[in-house]
């Protein structure tokens, strides 16, 4: 595999398994873990032990690994504007609960179902200043609004988090797959956002998304990494795909990309964490 500047990642769920036996498993192949959280109300949930999270944190002293944190519900505020809705209190336990691992990022999703069909000009007041608020209540409870990651959603229009963005410190989550699903050029997008991006996700696309990047064409894959590699972009880069052959086969992909652009990379190793 080449190196790049970027630290590359996956997914908590690439074993039929608890998040320790992914971590384990996937310490020495990876520099960078996400760890896919979720808890449901008066049900089962997988956020780790205060012993799971040690444990956690030894793994990641021993192999130079980060985290990154996906959080679990669509953050919102409740309807009378006020931080009691149950995704600002998932959010904040699974941040209270992760926050000793020293997240490179939360991932998160703004939820804009009620207003995604609005033209940017005209986005309700209303809804924008209540996702600013809600950014600005996880960003404290996270240490920082730069550790949040707003991420582009799928059936959404490209600059929808624009307005939020321009009024917040919060970061991006760059989702390649859901602007390929959208038939969208990634390149265009990341050209853009890269500078305030802390994650980029990966991801093939067949029948549905989260698939191996074995389903990507070769040179729409490499157009993809040649920008981060040009960018030199140190944030991380997650394979966000959910089984073991899916990421096999995406490494495979990536490899081979990275051969048809085989000058634009260093030839040294280096695995340092991004600044």
């Amino acid at each position: 595999m080449k190196t790049f500047p970027f630290r590359l990642g996956t997914t908590s769920y690439i074993l039929p398994a608890g998040i320790l036996p992914n971590v384990r498993f996937l310490a020495p192949n990876v520099q960078d873990v996400e760890l896919v959280l979720f808890e449901v109300d008066d049900g089962p949930n997988n956020l780790p032990t205060q012993t799971e999270i040690a444990e956690l944190a030894e793994i990641a002293r021993e192999h130079d690994l980060t985290y990154t944190v996906h959080l679990p519900l669509d953050l919102r505020l409740a309807d009378d504007g006020l931080p009691r809705h149950a995704s600002l209190d998932k959010a904040r336990r699974v941040i209270d609960r992760t926050r000793p691992l020293d997240p490179w990022a939360y991932v998160l999703h703004l939820d804009g179902k009620s207003v995604r069909g609005a033209a940017q000009s005209q986005t309700p007041a209303r809804w924008l200043d209540q996702a600013v608020r809600a950014l600005e209540l996880v960003g404290q409870w996270a240490g920082g609004r730069e550790l949040l990651a707003v991420e582009n959603l799928e059936g959404y229009p490209p600059d929808f988090y624009e307005p939020v963005l321009a009024r917040s410190a919060a970061s991006r989550t760059v989702d390649v797959g859901h602007l390929w699903l959208d038939g969208r050029d990634p390149v265009v997008y990341l050209q853009k956002a890269l500078p305030r991006t802390r994650v980029v996700h990966l991801h093939g696309i067949d029948a549905r998304d989260h698939q191996s990047l074995a389903h990507v064409p070769p040179a729409e894959l490499c157009a993809v990494l040649c920008e981060l590699v040009r960018s030199d972009y140190r944030g991380v880069v997650t394979v966000e795909v959910f089984g073991q052959s899916d990421f096999l086969t995406s490494l495979d992909a990536i490899a081979r990309a990275a051969d048809m652009q085989n000058e634009i990379f260093s030839p040294s190793p280096r695995k340092e964490r991004p600044l």
